[in-house]
C-alpha cells in the first residue's frame, strides 16, 4: 500500500512539475492526456478513486486516534502499536499528499486551459484588430483620395464658374452692340424715310415746274 501511494505520488509530482514547468511537447501531451482522462466515465472513476482514499484516509486518521486514546490511557504505547501509528500516519500523510496534489493537478489543468482559450481570444482579437486597422487605413488612403478628387473638382468648377461669368460679360457686351446696331438700324430707317419723303416732294415740285414752263411756252 505505502509504496503504491508513493509511486502515485511520484507519477502526480512528475505531472505537476510538466504542467508547472514547459519542456519541450511534454506538456501538450500530458494536457491531452488530462482532457482525455476528464472525458466520457474518466470524471466519474477519478472520483471514485478519491472517495475511496478519502474514506481510507479517515479510517487511517481513526486508528490513529485511537492508538492515542489507548497509549494515553495506559501511560505508553506498546511497540506494536507504535509500528501500526507510524503506518498509519505514513499512509495518513501520503494520502494527503496524494489528494492535495490530485487536486493541484485538476485546478492547474483547468486554468491552463482557460489561458489557452484566452490566447486564443486574443489571438483572434489581435488578428481582427490588425484587420481593424488595414480596413482604417485604407479607407484614410480612399478619404485622401478622395479630398484631392474634391480639391480638383472645385478648382474646375472655380474655373468653370470664372468661364461662365466672361462668357456673361461677352454676352451683356454682344447684347450692348446688337442694342447700338438695331437703335443705328432704325435711326438709318428713319434717315430713309425722310429721304424718300424729300425726293417724292421734290419730285412733286419738278413736275409742278415743268407744268409751269410748259404754260409759259404755250
Amino acid at each position: 500500500m505505502i509504496q503504491l501511494l508513493f509511486l502515485v505520488l511520484i507519477a502526480e509530482g512528475i505531472v505537476a512539475l510538466l504542467l508547472m514547468v514547459k519542456i519541450g511537447p511534454l506538456r501538450e501531451l500530458v494536457m491531452k492526456g488530462l482532457d482525455q482522462v476528464k472525458m466520457g466515465k474518466g470524471p466519474a472513476t477519478v472520483k471514485t478513486i478519491a472517495g475511496t482514499m478519502s474514506v481510507i484516509l479517515l479510517s487511517s486518521v481513526t486508528s490513529i486516534l485511537k492508538i492515542q486514546n489507548k497509549g494515553a490511557k495506559l501511560g505508553t504505547m506498546t511497540p506494536m502499536d507504535q509500528v501500526l501509528w507510524r503506518t498509519h500516519l505514513l499512509e495518513t500523510s501520503l494520502m494527503g499528499f496524494s489528494l492535495f496534489l490530485g487536486f493541484l493537478i485538476d485546478r492547474m489543468h483547468h486554468y491552463l486551459q482557460k489561458l489557452n482559450r484566452l490566447r486564443g481570444t486574443a489571438g483572434a482579437s489581435k488578428e481582427e484588430f490588425e484587420k481593424l486597422q488595414k480596413e482604417r487605413s485604407q479607407l484614410k488612403e480612399k478619404e485622401e483620395q478622395a479630398s484631392k478628387e474634391i480639391k480638383l473638382l472645385q478648382n474646375q468648377i472655380s474655373i468653370l464658374s470664372e468661364d461662365l461669368k466672361k462668357l456673361n460679360l461677352e454676352a451683356k457686351e454682344k447684347d450692348k452692340k446688337i442694342e447700338t446696331a438695331e437703335a443705328h438700324v432704325i435711326s438709318l430707317q428713319k434717315q430713309a424715310a425722310d429721304l424718300l419723303l424729300e425726293y417724292d416732294r421734290l419730285l412733286e415740285d419738278n413736275q409742278n415746274f415743268q407744268t409751269q414752263a410748259l404754260g409759259f411756252r404755250g
